[in-house]
């Protein structure tokens, strides 16, 4: 879902900030607010439950309220002083939510030097390559005329697709997303099947295509640990295309199209 607003608006200035800190020292963390509405310690949600002991901690329903207790609050549950602005009343980081991290926003560098620094690390691990390359050449030597001969054979255009995309990503292996918004040649597919046609891309509900905007990148996976979970989620990427007009205002969410491609020749 999107929901954007103008670069004049009443939320936000016309400019961003400044990416340099302000000089002097560094501003007291803000107070939390005595007033609002009460979290869910567990994932974040409104809290409409309390519990009836401590009277603090605020929980979404019954579920979340018995899990944070198995998990530690039965042991904390009573410890704070009225009055005291402690965690019991705030969500607090746990297994049960994704971790966060801060995201960092720079310009695709140009692979104009790969040549040269091929050079460079081919030359630092001569030793290590020449070992290499004679155990490869041994194993080679054990096979025979027919077994290499479809070996050579081996690769098609799914192999030639897939070692683009990790070409492409070896520069900047923690990278999660790729924004190119209408341009750059379209996402970087992970495999030649399971491809979108123009056809297959709805357009927006104002009548306008969609274009490509962004994609989510299989990295994303480790930084979650979703290995942790009981049904992992696995995607090979997912592609996103938003209304080329961007229709609507910011009072409103506005559905989008996304396209989930997988490592293998699964469904979309």
């Amino acid at each position: 879902f999107r929901n954007q607003l103008p670069r004049r608006n009443d939320t936000y200035p016309e400019e961003p900030p400044p990416e340099e800190p302000p000089p002097g020292p560094a501003p007291a963390p803000p107070r939390r607010l005595g007033s609002g509405a009460a979290l869910c310690r567990i994932c974040g949600c409104l809290g409409p439950r309390c519990c009836g002991r401590c009277r603090r901690a605020a929980y979404c329903g019954p579920e979340h309220q018995a899990l944070d207790w198995r998990r530690g609050h039965r042991r904390s549950c009573g410890q704070h002083a009225a009055g005291d602005d402690s965690t019991d009343a705030i969500p607090e980081r746990n297994d049960f939510l994704f971790p966060e991290y801060e995201i960092l926003i720079e310009p695709e560098e140009s692979d104009s030097t790969d040549d040269e620094q091929g050079a460079v690390d081919t030359s630092k691990d001569a030793k290590e390559q020449e070992e290499l390359g004679a155990a490869g050449f041994a194993a080679f030597q054990s096979l025979d005329e027919e077994t290499l001969e479809a070996m050579a054979k081996h690769e098609n255009e799914e192999d030639k697709i897939f070692r683009t995309f990790k070409k492409q990503i070896a520069a900047e292996p923690e990278q999660i997303i790729r924004y190119c918004r209408g341009g750059g040649g379209g996402p970087l597919w992970v495999s030649g099947k399971n491809r979108p046609e123009e056809k297959d891309i709805p357009n927006c509900v104002c009548g306008a295509k969609r274009i490509f905007e962004f994609q989510i990148m299989p990295q994303l996976l480790n930084h979650l640990q979703v290995d942790s979970l009981e049904e992992s989620i696995d995607w090979g990427t997912l592609v996103v295309y938003t209304c080329a007009d961007s229709c609507g205002g910011g009072n409103e969410y506005l559905e989008e199209f996304i396209w989930k491609q997988d490592h293998s020749t699964g469904c979309t």
